[in-house]
Protein backbone atom coordinates (compact mmCIF):
# COMPACT_ATOMS: atom_id res chain seq x y z
CA UNK A 1 0.00 0.00 0.00
CA UNK A 2 2.72 2.16 0.51
CA UNK A 3 3.98 1.93 -2.68
CA UNK A 4 1.03 3.90 -3.91
CA UNK A 5 1.24 6.54 -1.75
CA UNK A 6 2.98 9.51 -2.09
CA UNK A 7 3.64 12.42 0.52
CA UNK A 8 2.26 15.43 -1.62
CA UNK A 9 2.58 19.32 -0.18
CA UNK A 10 4.78 19.00 2.71
CA UNK A 11 6.90 21.11 1.00
CA UNK A 12 6.74 23.29 -2.36
CA UNK A 13 3.99 25.30 -3.90
CA UNK A 14 0.36 25.08 -2.64
CA UNK A 15 1.46 24.24 0.86
CA UNK A 16 0.59 26.41 3.45
CA UNK A 17 2.76 28.52 5.35
CA UNK A 18 3.13 29.55 8.46
CA UNK A 19 2.26 33.71 9.39
CA UNK A 20 -0.39 34.99 8.04
CA UNK A 21 -2.01 31.53 6.44
CA UNK A 22 -1.86 30.62 10.35
CA UNK A 23 -3.02 33.44 12.69
CA UNK A 24 -6.30 33.53 14.01
CA UNK A 25 -6.83 36.97 14.26
CA UNK A 26 -6.67 37.29 10.81
CA UNK A 27 -9.79 37.77 8.34
CA UNK A 28 -10.44 34.12 7.10
CA UNK A 29 -10.29 35.18 3.59
CA UNK A 30 -6.62 36.80 4.09
CA UNK A 31 -5.44 33.63 5.90
CA UNK A 32 -7.09 31.39 3.22
CA UNK A 33 -4.79 33.56 0.15
CA UNK A 34 -2.21 33.58 2.50
CA UNK A 35 -1.86 30.08 0.98
CA UNK A 36 0.32 29.82 -1.63
CA UNK A 37 -1.10 28.90 -4.84
CA UNK A 38 -4.32 29.54 -3.67
CA UNK A 39 -6.46 33.05 -5.39
CA UNK A 40 -9.86 34.15 -5.17
CA UNK A 41 -12.13 33.99 -7.89
CA UNK A 42 -15.46 35.79 -6.27
CA UNK A 43 -17.15 36.26 -2.68
CA UNK A 44 -21.00 35.51 -2.44
CA UNK A 45 -23.07 36.57 0.57
CA UNK A 46 -24.86 33.79 2.22
CA UNK A 47 -26.84 34.18 5.69
CA UNK A 48 -24.77 32.62 8.10
CA UNK A 49 -21.76 31.61 6.32
CA UNK A 50 -18.75 33.13 4.24
CA UNK A 51 -18.65 31.77 0.91
CA UNK A 52 -15.55 31.45 -1.57
CA UNK A 53 -14.80 30.37 -5.21
CA UNK A 54 -10.87 30.10 -5.21
CA UNK A 55 -8.63 28.70 -7.47
CA UNK A 56 -5.89 26.74 -6.87
CA UNK A 57 -2.42 25.93 -8.02
CA UNK A 58 -1.72 21.48 -9.05
CA UNK A 59 0.43 19.48 -10.82
CA UNK A 60 -0.73 18.21 -14.02
CA UNK A 61 1.01 15.04 -12.73
CA UNK A 62 1.98 14.45 -9.16
CA UNK A 63 4.82 11.94 -9.29
CA UNK A 64 6.45 14.84 -11.38
CA UNK A 65 5.50 18.30 -10.11
CA UNK A 66 7.23 20.93 -11.83
CA UNK A 67 6.43 19.42 -15.08
CA UNK A 68 3.72 22.04 -15.16
CA UNK A 69 0.58 22.92 -13.41
CA UNK A 70 -3.39 24.03 -13.92
CA UNK A 71 -5.39 25.56 -12.12
CA UNK A 72 -8.47 23.83 -10.09
CA UNK A 73 -11.67 25.27 -9.34
CA UNK A 74 -12.51 25.28 -5.07
CA UNK A 75 -15.34 26.56 -2.97
CA UNK A 76 -15.51 26.87 0.27
CA UNK A 77 -18.65 27.42 2.60
CA UNK A 78 -16.88 28.75 5.73
CA UNK A 79 -18.94 28.08 9.45
CA UNK A 80 -16.04 28.27 11.40
CA UNK A 81 -12.54 27.05 12.45
CA UNK A 82 -14.00 25.32 15.41
CA UNK A 83 -16.66 23.66 13.26
CA UNK A 84 -15.91 20.25 11.34
CA UNK A 85 -15.24 20.11 7.83
CA UNK A 86 -16.75 18.12 4.88
CA UNK A 87 -14.31 18.02 1.88
CA UNK A 88 -17.46 17.48 -1.27
CA UNK A 89 -16.76 16.36 -4.61
CA UNK A 90 -19.57 15.48 -7.29
CA UNK A 91 -16.62 14.00 -9.47
CA UNK A 92 -17.60 16.62 -11.80
CA UNK A 93 -17.70 20.00 -12.28
CA UNK A 94 -18.31 22.81 -9.41
CA UNK A 95 -21.21 24.64 -8.94
CA UNK A 96 -20.59 28.00 -8.10
CA UNK A 97 -23.68 28.83 -5.96
CA UNK A 98 -23.51 27.90 -2.35
CA UNK A 99 -24.83 24.80 -1.13
CA UNK A 100 -24.53 22.06 1.73
CA UNK A 101 -24.32 18.58 1.44
CA UNK A 102 -26.27 16.18 4.41
CA UNK A 103 -23.17 15.51 6.13
CA UNK A 104 -22.48 19.35 5.82
CA UNK A 105 -26.00 19.93 7.82
CA UNK A 106 -25.62 17.63 10.18
CA UNK A 107 -22.54 18.23 11.24
CA UNK A 108 -23.03 22.21 11.21
CA UNK A 109 -19.70 22.64 9.66
CA UNK A 110 -17.54 23.89 6.76
CA UNK A 111 -17.60 22.44 3.46
CA UNK A 112 -15.20 22.66 0.81
CA UNK A 113 -15.87 21.57 -2.66
CA UNK A 114 -13.71 20.13 -5.51
CA UNK A 115 -13.77 20.12 -8.99
CA UNK A 116 -12.52 17.12 -10.59
CA UNK A 117 -9.76 17.74 -12.65
CA UNK A 118 -10.13 17.89 -16.19
CA UNK A 119 -13.89 19.11 -15.89
CA UNK A 120 -13.24 23.12 -17.60
CA UNK A 121 -12.19 25.00 -16.42
CA UNK A 122 -10.21 22.99 -14.52
CA UNK A 123 -8.17 21.24 -17.11
CA UNK A 124 -4.63 21.69 -18.27
CA UNK A 125 -3.90 23.63 -21.78
CA UNK A 126 -2.52 21.25 -23.39
CA UNK A 127 -4.14 18.41 -21.71
CA UNK A 128 -2.28 15.60 -21.09
CA UNK A 129 -5.40 13.03 -21.19
CA UNK A 130 -3.22 10.41 -19.56
CA UNK A 131 -2.50 12.32 -16.00
CA UNK A 132 -7.00 11.71 -15.63
CA UNK A 133 -6.63 8.92 -13.34
CA UNK A 134 -8.23 8.15 -9.72
CA UNK A 135 -4.51 8.87 -7.86
CA UNK A 136 -3.67 11.63 -9.43
CA UNK A 137 -7.33 12.98 -8.67
CA UNK A 138 -7.12 11.74 -4.86
CA UNK A 139 -3.55 13.37 -4.87
CA UNK A 140 -5.86 16.81 -5.97
CA UNK A 141 -7.79 16.31 -2.94
CA UNK A 142 -4.67 15.15 -0.45
CA UNK A 143 -2.53 18.43 -1.61
CA UNK A 144 -6.21 21.15 -1.26
CA UNK A 145 -6.97 19.13 2.41
CA UNK A 146 -3.33 19.73 3.88
CA UNK A 147 -3.20 23.27 2.38
CA UNK A 148 -6.32 23.81 4.29
CA UNK A 149 -5.62 21.94 7.45
CA UNK A 150 -3.56 24.02 8.88
CA UNK A 151 -6.20 26.51 9.01
CA UNK A 152 -9.53 24.01 9.90
CA UNK A 153 -7.92 22.19 12.30
CA UNK A 154 -10.86 19.89 13.42
CA UNK A 155 -11.96 16.73 12.14
CA UNK A 156 -12.67 15.92 8.72
CA UNK A 157 -14.90 14.05 6.68
CA UNK A 158 -15.14 13.15 2.76
CA UNK A 159 -18.41 12.75 1.04
CA UNK A 160 -19.60 13.08 -2.37
CA UNK A 161 -22.70 10.87 -3.98
CA UNK A 162 -22.39 8.98 -7.35
CA UNK A 163 -18.97 9.75 -8.82
CA UNK A 164 -18.21 11.51 -5.94
CA UNK A 165 -18.80 8.61 -3.99
CA UNK A 166 -16.29 6.36 -6.11
CA UNK A 167 -13.90 9.98 -5.85
CA UNK A 168 -14.22 9.96 -1.79
CA UNK A 169 -13.58 6.46 -1.36
CA UNK A 170 -10.67 6.25 -3.84
CA UNK A 171 -9.48 9.59 -1.86
CA UNK A 172 -9.70 7.14 1.49
CA UNK A 173 -8.14 4.50 0.01
CA UNK A 174 -4.91 6.23 -1.14
CA UNK A 175 -5.01 8.76 1.74
CA UNK A 176 -5.98 6.72 4.56
CA UNK A 177 -5.01 8.83 7.01
CA UNK A 178 -6.29 12.37 5.82
CA UNK A 179 -10.32 12.21 6.59
CA UNK A 180 -11.64 11.67 10.27
CA UNK A 181 -14.78 9.55 8.48
CA UNK A 182 -16.56 9.33 4.96
CA UNK A 183 -19.70 8.89 3.72
CA UNK A 184 -20.20 7.68 0.26
CA UNK A 185 -23.73 7.88 -0.98
CA UNK A 186 -24.47 5.37 -4.43
CA UNK A 187 -21.35 4.82 -5.24
CA UNK A 188 -20.54 1.78 -7.97
CA UNK A 189 -17.86 -0.40 -7.69
CA UNK A 190 -17.22 -1.62 -11.22
CA UNK A 191 -14.44 -4.10 -10.16
CA UNK A 192 -14.54 -5.99 -13.41
CA UNK A 193 -15.45 -4.25 -16.16
CA UNK A 194 -16.33 -7.19 -18.75
CA UNK A 195 -19.05 -9.16 -16.12
CA UNK A 196 -22.41 -6.82 -16.26
CA UNK A 197 -24.64 -9.67 -15.01
CA UNK A 198 -25.46 -7.74 -11.79
CA UNK A 199 -27.27 -5.15 -13.74
CA UNK A 200 -28.98 -8.06 -16.23
CA UNK A 201 -30.46 -9.45 -12.38
CA UNK A 202 -31.14 -6.12 -11.27
CA UNK A 203 -33.78 -5.05 -14.05
CA UNK A 204 -35.39 -8.96 -14.12
CA UNK A 205 -36.10 -7.72 -10.42
CA UNK A 206 -36.60 -4.11 -9.50
CA UNK A 207 -39.90 -2.84 -8.61
CA UNK A 208 -43.06 -4.75 -8.97
CA UNK A 209 -43.60 -6.83 -12.42
CA UNK A 210 -46.85 -4.17 -13.56
CA UNK A 211 -44.44 -1.69 -13.43
CA UNK A 212 -41.57 -3.46 -15.32
CA UNK A 213 -43.73 -4.10 -17.96
CA UNK A 214 -45.26 -0.99 -18.48
CA UNK A 215 -41.37 0.87 -19.03
CA UNK A 216 -40.55 -2.06 -20.93
CA UNK A 217 -43.65 -2.03 -23.35
CA UNK A 218 -43.20 2.21 -23.72
CA UNK A 219 -39.55 1.78 -24.70
CA UNK A 220 -40.41 -0.80 -27.15
CA UNK A 221 -42.91 0.99 -28.65
CA UNK A 222 -40.82 4.24 -28.89
CA UNK A 223 -38.62 2.25 -30.78
CA UNK A 224 -41.17 0.99 -32.91
CA UNK A 225 -41.92 4.52 -33.84
CA UNK A 226 -38.33 5.34 -34.76
CA UNK A 227 -39.48 6.59 -38.48
CA UNK A 228 -41.61 9.11 -36.34
CA UNK A 229 -39.03 9.80 -33.75
CA UNK A 230 -35.82 10.62 -35.71
CA UNK A 231 -37.42 13.35 -38.30
CA UNK A 232 -38.85 15.29 -34.80
CA UNK A 233 -35.28 14.65 -33.15
CA UNK A 234 -33.89 16.29 -36.31
CA UNK A 235 -35.95 19.07 -36.60
CA UNK A 236 -35.37 20.12 -32.85
CA UNK A 237 -31.63 19.61 -33.11
CA UNK A 238 -31.41 22.20 -36.49
CA UNK A 239 -33.74 24.67 -34.08
CA UNK A 240 -31.91 24.57 -31.34
CA UNK A 241 -28.09 24.25 -33.26
CA UNK A 242 -27.28 20.75 -31.80
CA UNK A 243 -25.21 18.66 -33.58
CA UNK A 244 -24.13 14.75 -33.88
CA UNK A 245 -20.93 14.15 -34.88
CA UNK A 246 -19.54 11.91 -31.73
CA UNK A 247 -22.59 9.66 -32.00
CA UNK A 248 -22.78 9.54 -35.73
CA UNK A 249 -25.88 10.54 -36.85
CA UNK A 250 -29.29 11.36 -35.55
CA UNK A 251 -30.51 7.97 -35.82
CA UNK A 252 -27.60 6.93 -33.23
CA UNK A 253 -27.93 9.75 -31.02
CA UNK A 254 -31.70 8.48 -31.01
CA UNK A 255 -30.60 5.12 -30.08
CA UNK A 256 -28.54 6.09 -27.56
CA UNK A 257 -31.18 7.85 -25.66
CA UNK A 258 -33.65 5.31 -26.03
CA UNK A 259 -31.98 2.65 -25.08
CA UNK A 260 -31.42 4.15 -21.51
CA UNK A 261 -35.03 4.78 -20.64
CA UNK A 262 -35.50 1.99 -18.33
CA UNK A 263 -32.72 2.84 -16.83
CA UNK A 264 -33.05 6.63 -16.15
CA UNK A 265 -36.62 5.74 -15.01
CA UNK A 266 -35.38 3.75 -12.01
CA UNK A 267 -32.29 6.14 -11.71
CA UNK A 268 -34.03 9.48 -11.23
CA UNK A 269 -37.34 8.56 -10.41
CA UNK A 270 -39.55 6.42 -7.54
CA UNK A 271 -42.47 3.74 -8.95
CA UNK A 272 -45.28 5.39 -7.81
CA UNK A 273 -44.99 7.63 -10.96
CA UNK A 274 -44.95 4.53 -13.01
CA UNK A 275 -48.88 5.61 -13.72
CA UNK A 276 -47.32 8.58 -15.56
CA UNK A 277 -45.59 6.46 -18.03
CA UNK A 278 -47.17 6.10 -21.38
CA UNK A 279 -48.93 2.91 -22.77
CA UNK A 280 -48.24 1.95 -26.09
CA UNK A 281 -50.71 2.98 -27.80
CA UNK A 282 -50.26 6.71 -26.65
CA UNK A 283 -49.66 9.40 -29.52
CA UNK A 284 -46.08 9.49 -30.70
CA UNK A 285 -46.40 13.20 -29.28
CA UNK A 286 -46.66 12.04 -25.71
CA UNK A 287 -44.21 8.96 -26.02
CA UNK A 288 -41.35 11.46 -27.13
CA UNK A 289 -41.81 14.17 -24.73
CA UNK A 290 -41.96 11.68 -22.31
CA UNK A 291 -38.72 10.05 -23.22
CA UNK A 292 -37.72 13.63 -23.45
CA UNK A 293 -38.40 13.73 -19.74
CA UNK A 294 -36.83 10.52 -18.44
CA UNK A 295 -33.88 10.50 -20.45
CA UNK A 296 -33.20 13.91 -22.20
CA UNK A 297 -32.61 14.01 -26.23
CA UNK A 298 -29.93 17.00 -25.53
CA UNK A 299 -28.15 14.07 -23.86
CA UNK A 300 -27.60 12.53 -27.64
CA UNK A 301 -26.17 15.88 -29.02
CA UNK A 302 -22.78 16.81 -29.18
CA UNK A 303 -23.26 19.96 -27.01
CA UNK A 304 -25.23 17.57 -24.00
CA UNK A 305 -21.55 15.13 -24.45
CA UNK A 306 -18.98 17.84 -24.71
CA UNK A 307 -18.64 18.75 -20.63
CA UNK A 308 -18.76 14.81 -20.02
CA UNK A 309 -15.57 14.03 -21.45
CA UNK A 310 -13.41 13.69 -18.55
CA UNK A 311 -16.26 10.98 -16.93
CA UNK A 312 -16.21 8.87 -20.15
CA UNK A 313 -12.23 8.94 -20.52
CA UNK A 314 -11.90 7.05 -17.03
CA UNK A 315 -15.14 5.37 -17.45
CA UNK A 316 -13.12 3.90 -20.71
CA UNK A 317 -9.92 3.55 -19.30
CA UNK A 318 -9.51 3.10 -15.59
CA UNK A 319 -13.23 2.93 -13.77
CA UNK A 320 -15.25 0.77 -15.98
CA UNK A 321 -18.63 1.30 -17.17
CA UNK A 322 -21.63 -1.12 -17.48
CA UNK A 323 -22.08 -1.96 -21.17
CA UNK A 324 -25.82 -2.97 -20.19
CA UNK A 325 -28.13 -3.82 -23.56
CA UNK A 326 -31.54 -4.68 -22.80
CA UNK A 327 -32.04 -7.88 -24.18
CA UNK A 328 -36.39 -7.00 -25.16
CA UNK A 329 -34.54 -4.43 -27.33
CA UNK A 330 -32.57 -6.55 -29.54
CA UNK A 331 -35.82 -6.66 -32.25
CA UNK A 332 -35.69 -3.65 -32.86
CA UNK A 333 -31.95 -2.02 -31.87
CA UNK A 334 -29.93 -1.38 -35.01
CA UNK A 335 -26.48 -0.32 -33.39
CA UNK A 336 -25.39 -2.75 -30.64
CA UNK A 337 -22.36 -1.92 -28.95
CA UNK A 338 -23.15 1.79 -29.22
CA UNK A 339 -23.46 3.15 -25.87
CA UNK A 340 -19.58 2.50 -24.68
CA UNK A 341 -17.44 5.46 -23.14
CA UNK A 342 -15.81 5.33 -26.92
CA UNK A 343 -18.95 7.11 -28.30
CA UNK A 344 -18.83 10.06 -26.44
CA UNK A 345 -14.72 10.89 -26.54
CA UNK A 346 -13.74 13.04 -29.29
CA UNK A 347 -12.01 10.71 -31.81
CA UNK A 348 -8.38 13.15 -31.33
CA UNK A 349 -8.25 11.90 -27.93
CA UNK A 350 -6.63 8.35 -27.36
CA UNK A 351 -8.04 5.95 -25.08
CA UNK A 352 -8.23 2.23 -24.86
CA UNK A 353 -9.48 0.23 -21.32
CA UNK A 354 -6.11 -0.93 -19.69
CA UNK A 355 -6.46 -4.33 -18.84
CA UNK A 356 -3.59 -4.80 -16.86
CA UNK A 357 -3.91 -1.75 -14.28
CA UNK A 358 -5.17 -3.69 -11.16
CA UNK A 359 -6.17 -0.08 -8.94
CA UNK A 360 -9.78 -1.07 -9.28
CA UNK A 361 -9.30 -4.52 -8.07
CA UNK A 362 -7.10 -3.03 -5.30
CA UNK A 363 -9.92 -0.40 -4.43
CA UNK A 364 -12.30 -3.52 -3.96
CA UNK A 365 -10.19 -5.34 -1.67
CA UNK A 366 -9.06 -2.64 0.37
CA UNK A 367 -12.52 -1.86 1.08
CA UNK A 368 -13.13 -5.37 1.96
CA UNK A 369 -10.85 -5.58 4.54
CA UNK A 370 -9.20 -2.43 5.24
CA UNK A 371 -11.64 0.31 5.21
CA UNK A 372 -12.66 2.10 8.56
CA UNK A 373 -15.06 4.70 9.32
CA UNK A 374 -16.77 4.69 6.44
CA UNK A 375 -20.66 4.61 5.33
CA UNK A 376 -22.09 3.65 1.99
CA UNK A 377 -25.63 4.33 1.25
CA UNK A 378 -27.42 3.36 -1.33
CA UNK A 379 -30.96 3.29 -2.96
CA UNK A 380 -33.02 -0.07 -3.50
CA UNK A 381 -34.25 0.50 -6.69
CA UNK A 382 -31.04 2.63 -8.22
CA UNK A 383 -29.41 0.71 -10.95
CA UNK A 384 -25.95 1.76 -9.98
CA UNK A 385 -26.09 -0.21 -6.75
CA UNK A 386 -26.18 -3.51 -8.72
CA UNK A 387 -22.16 -3.45 -8.49
CA UNK A 388 -21.66 -1.60 -4.84
CA UNK A 389 -18.81 -2.02 -2.29
CA UNK A 390 -19.03 -4.61 0.01
CA UNK A 391 -16.73 -4.15 3.10
CA UNK A 392 -16.07 -7.11 4.73
CA UNK A 393 -17.08 -8.24 8.84
CA UNK A 394 -13.72 -7.47 10.01
CA UNK A 395 -13.74 -3.51 8.70
CA UNK A 396 -13.41 -1.00 11.32
CA UNK A 397 -16.51 1.31 11.91
CA UNK A 398 -18.13 0.46 8.42
CA UNK A 399 -21.28 -0.27 7.02
CA UNK A 400 -23.83 0.00 4.14
CA UNK A 401 -27.06 0.96 4.17
CA UNK A 402 -29.53 0.54 1.35
CA UNK A 403 -32.96 3.18 1.42
CA UNK A 404 -36.01 1.07 1.08
CA UNK A 405 -37.90 1.97 -2.37
CA UNK A 406 -35.39 4.96 -3.53
CA UNK A 407 -33.68 6.02 -6.10
CA UNK A 408 -29.77 7.63 -7.27
CA UNK A 409 -30.52 10.12 -4.77
CA UNK A 410 -30.41 8.07 -1.58
CA UNK A 411 -29.16 9.32 1.68
CA UNK A 412 -28.84 9.33 5.34
CA UNK A 413 -32.59 11.04 5.49
CA UNK A 414 -34.03 8.09 3.78
CA UNK A 415 -33.10 5.16 5.74
CA UNK A 416 -35.14 3.33 7.91
CA UNK A 417 -35.50 5.11 11.85
CA UNK A 418 -33.03 2.49 13.20
CA UNK A 419 -30.08 2.93 10.79
CA UNK A 420 -31.04 6.44 10.06
CA UNK A 421 -30.16 6.60 13.82
CA UNK A 422 -27.06 4.38 13.35
CA UNK A 423 -25.75 6.53 10.56
CA UNK A 424 -26.15 9.68 12.09
CA UNK A 425 -24.88 8.58 15.33
CA UNK A 426 -21.73 7.60 13.52
CA UNK A 427 -21.10 10.45 11.21
CA UNK A 428 -21.06 12.63 14.27
CA UNK A 429 -18.70 11.16 15.95
CA UNK A 430 -16.08 11.26 13.42
CA UNK A 431 -17.10 14.47 12.96
CA UNK A 432 -15.97 15.10 16.22
CA UNK A 433 -19.40 16.72 17.43
CA UNK A 434 -21.33 13.80 19.24
CA UNK A 435 -21.03 12.68 22.31
CA UNK A 436 -18.61 10.00 23.85
CA UNK A 437 -21.10 7.60 22.82
CA UNK A 438 -21.76 9.50 19.13
CA UNK A 439 -25.03 11.32 17.86
CA UNK A 440 -26.77 13.19 20.30
CA UNK A 441 -24.85 16.29 21.60
CA UNK A 442 -25.14 18.56 18.73
CA UNK A 443 -28.58 20.11 17.29
CA UNK A 444 -28.68 19.85 13.74
CA UNK A 445 -29.37 22.79 11.45
CA UNK A 446 -32.75 23.25 10.19
CA UNK A 447 -33.13 22.40 6.52
CA UNK A 448 -32.47 25.67 4.46
CA UNK A 449 -34.39 25.40 0.80
CA UNK A 450 -31.28 27.56 -0.09
CA UNK A 451 -28.60 25.48 0.46
CA UNK A 452 -29.66 22.03 1.28
CA UNK A 453 -31.67 21.78 -2.48
CA UNK A 454 -30.75 18.50 -4.35
CA UNK A 455 -27.47 18.73 -6.53
CA UNK A 456 -29.02 19.18 -10.08
CA UNK A 457 -28.02 15.77 -12.66
CA UNK A 458 -28.20 15.47 -15.94
CA UNK A 459 -30.42 12.79 -16.47
CA UNK A 460 -28.30 10.12 -18.70
CA UNK A 461 -27.00 7.08 -18.15
CA UNK A 462 -24.45 8.19 -15.95
CA UNK A 463 -23.35 7.97 -12.14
Amino acid sequence: MLSLVVLIGAVGFGSASAGAATAPATDIKDRILAIPGMSLVEEKPVDGYRFFVLNYEQPVDHRHPKKGTFKQRISLLHKGENRPTVFYTSGYGLSTEPSRSEPTRLTDGNQVSMEYRYFTPSRPDPADWSKLTIWQAASDQHRIFQALKKIYGKNWIATGASKGGMTATYFRRFYPNDMDGTVAYVAPNDVRNDEDSAYYDFFKNVGSKQCRDRLNAAQHEIFERRGEMVPRLKKWAKENDYTFKLAGNADKAFELVAQDLVWGFWQYHLEDECGQVPSPDAGTDALYKWADKIGGWDAGTDQGMSSYTPYYYQAGTQVGSPDYEEPLLDDVRKYPGLNVPRTYVPRDIPMKFNKNDKAMRDIDRWVRHHASQMLFVYGENDPWGAERFRPGKRTEETAVYTAPEQNHGANISKLRDDERAQATEALLKWAGVGDDKGAKATRVPAYDKKLDRPQSRSQTLRP
